[in-house]
């Protein structure tokens, strides 16, 4: 199934490895810009928002930059599928 995660955008459930916090990550913590740059130069970063990120969705092949917070993104992932 599919998960919404923002500006019209879905993304397969299984395709999601890791949900980050942005909101906490302090400025002075280089790992995350590191793998945002790397994410970037490769052609992997979307931004999914031209408001405030709040979170970071990694899939398998993309990084996608949201303004939906890490709660709402990890209640999407948790509800089971319905068919």
């Amino acid at each position: 199934m599919f998960i919404h995660i923002g500006n019209d955008l879905s993304i397969l459930k299984s395709s999601v490895t890791a949900v980050v916090n942005l909101e906490t990550v302090l400025p002075s913590q280089k790992d995350i810009s590191d793998y945002l740059n790397s994410e970037d130069e490769q052609g992997r970063l979307q931004y999914v928002t031209d408001d405030i990120p709040k979170s970071l969705v990694i899939t398998d092949d993309k990084t996608y930059v949201c303004s939906l917070s890490v709660n709402l993104i990890l209640n999407r992932l948790n509800q089971p599928d319905n068919f």
